[in-house]
């Protein structure tokens, strides 16, 4: 059997938490938040609160998820997707999986009437940009900033 790109469901809690946190600690390095703060995101993006989480399903075992967070461009005047997070495991990168996840996201957001999916990805994570490449996404050349 193969795979299933679906919505987040609330029986998901535990295993897309164990696969988020694979995603934080495993793969970017970064601290581990509170699992009480994973489940409030989970549980907000349940409810499309700002945005809307899907998952891929191998036989009842999550590998995948993406992360899409609603917001407005300026420049079009209208809403917009950020696809924030896509992650799956080791085994099933450069896989029909990721590839399905990753139109699940951009069809999601045509479907819905935003003007456009946005991401970012790490300057060394090359695999990722051959992957996005691959997928017909355009490099733009906007310099990214955070602060706290």
């Amino acid at each position: 059997m193969g795979h299933v790109i679906r919505k987040v469901e609330i029986e998901d809690l535990e295993a897309l938490t164990e696969l988020m946190c694979a995603y934080i600690v495993g793969f970017y390095k970064k601290p581990q938040p509170l699992i009480s703060s994973i489940h409030r995101l989970i549980n907000n993006l349940l409810q499309e609160q700002g945005g809307i989480q899907f998952v891929v399903d191998k036989e009842g075992e999550l590998v995948g998820f993406a992360t899409l967070y609603f917001a407005w461009s300026t420049m079009k005047a209208n809403p917009i997707t950020i696809m924030n997070d896509l992650f799956l495991l080791e085994s099933f990168r450069g896989t029909a999986a990721e590839e399905d996840l990753f139109q699940k996201c951009q069809i999601y957001s045509k479907e819905n009437g935003y003007a456009y999916m946005s991401w970012i990805t790490a300057p060394d994570n090359h695999r990722a940009q051959q992957f996005f490449d691959k997928m017909g996404g355009t490099r733009v050349d906007w310099v990214n900033y955070t602060i706290v």
